[in-house]
């Protein structure tokens, strides 16, 4: 018989799903409420901000004077409801049939307040190693904060050995996700009237050859990248979001630009696709100089999550799976914070509450049960465990 959610825990998560951290808002709401919470415990906290202190990382450990221990990672920041066909309020934290409804509640509140809800736990069990609490802003729109949150750890030479980054697997611990590379490219070329095309440069069309370029690349993955079995889509992808360009009929459009993303398996070189899309870029570019010198290509990197490898051999997972019950291993298809810690040299494994088929939906939930399951989970860190690198 699996326990019961505690009514801690519910309350916790309730409080967080109704302060609305869409990521264009500001998170510091959220991040009070949780540091609020550890400082009445005693609890020291570290907090990292953006470059108009509009929002904040949080990171705070319990048993400060213990040895490098466990991360617990989430993010405070939601996608948008916007334009989505929600039948219960989104910040209303309702709980109806056995589930918790509102944005957040799966992606990725939910563990959140259940692991916050087990401080005071861990400073009674005394534990012979710390636990650290990381809680960052503008995951979902690039990974953002926890760029800032481990430089911080860093400059504070603090080195945990592992980390749980409680992203919705079902409670599945998770070993690999791919990386989210994207580029915004603008293409500049000469605008003419549309009855001389020949003395200008047509800024739409060479950036639909880039387009088709990469949609080649894309194609020859499919095709023939080695395949890493266990995901959905077994080798890497790439794919425009946005294209946009031009300001009437007859005009030579002059500029345009577009964004693309590559979703690079763990054994994957996103640098070399990046090349590669540059390199085709530059071999346009000749043809459209000899008309226009100061035409051409322009990249800027808009977002950058690497992809996520660990290991069945490493400690966390073999402790995330005993704690979970779970006998095997899975990989996510969706990107994650793990990768940046792991790049920090912090054994990662991502585990948590809920299905990512809820997450970002209309009336995304999380189950009780699935929350209850999370917070037995993170009582079980209570019982000290042999936690090593």
């Amino acid at each position: 018989m699996h326990q019961s959610l505690s009514p801690a825990s519910l309350s916790l998560a309730q409080q967080l799903i109704r302060i609305n951290t869409v990521s264009r808002y500001s998170n510091l709401q959220l991040i009070e409420l949780a540091a609020d919470h550890l400082r009445a415990l005693g609890v020291d906290v570290r907090l990292t901000f953006n470059a108009d202190k509009t929002k904040a990382n949080l990171f705070a450990t319990v048993g400060a004077d213990k040895p490098a221990g466990l991360i617990l990672s989430g993010h405070t920041d939601t996608v948008p409801w916007d334009g989505q066909d929600w039948t219960l309020d989104p910040l209303g934290a309702v709980v109806k049939d056995g589930k918790l409804f509102g944005r957040g509640s799966a992606d990725m509140k939910g563990f959140i307040a259940c692991a916050l809800a087990q401080a005071n736990l861990y400073l009674e069990a005394d534990l012979p190693y710390a636990i650290h609490y990381a809680l960052s802003y503008d995951e979902e729109v690039g990974c953002f904060g926890v760029k800032e949150l481990i430089a911080d750890m860093k400059d504070a030479g603090i080195q945990p050995l592992a980390c749980i980054v409680g992203e919705p697997t079902s409670m599945v611990p998770a070993i690999a996700h791919k990386g989210v590379y994207r580029w915004r490219c603008c293409v500049r070329g000469k605008e003419a009237h549309s009855s001389l095309t020949p003395m200008s440069v047509n800024a739409i069309e060479e950036a639909a050859k880039l387009v088709s370029f990469i949609r080649g690349m894309a194609d020859e993955w499919k095709t023939s990248e080695p395949r890493y079995e266990g995901f959905d889509v077994p080798y890497s992808t790439a794919s425009v979001g946005q294209f946009q360009g031009g300001i009437a009929d007859n005009v030579v459009p002059r500029d345009a630009w577009f964004h693309y993303e590559f979703r690079d398996l763990p054994t994957a070189d996103v640098n070399l696709m990046q090349k590669r899309v540059v390199a085709g870029a530059n071999t346009a570019q000749a043809a459209m100089k000899s008309v226009a010198p100061d035409a051409g290509f322009s990249f800027e990197e808009i977002c950058a999550v690497p992809s996520f490898l660990g290991s069945d051999a490493h400690a966390v997972t073999q402790l995330a799976k005993q704690l979970s019950g779970e006998k095997q291993s899975t990989l996510v298809a969706f990107g994650t914070e793990a990768g940046l810690f792991k790049q920090a040299g912090i054994d990662t494994v991502v585990c948590g509450p809920g299905s990512i088929n809820q997450a970002h939906q209309p009336d995304e939930y999380v189950s009780l049960e699935q929350l209850a399951r999370c917070e037995a989970f993170l009582q079980g860190l209570a019982k000290p465990q042999r936690i090593k690198s």
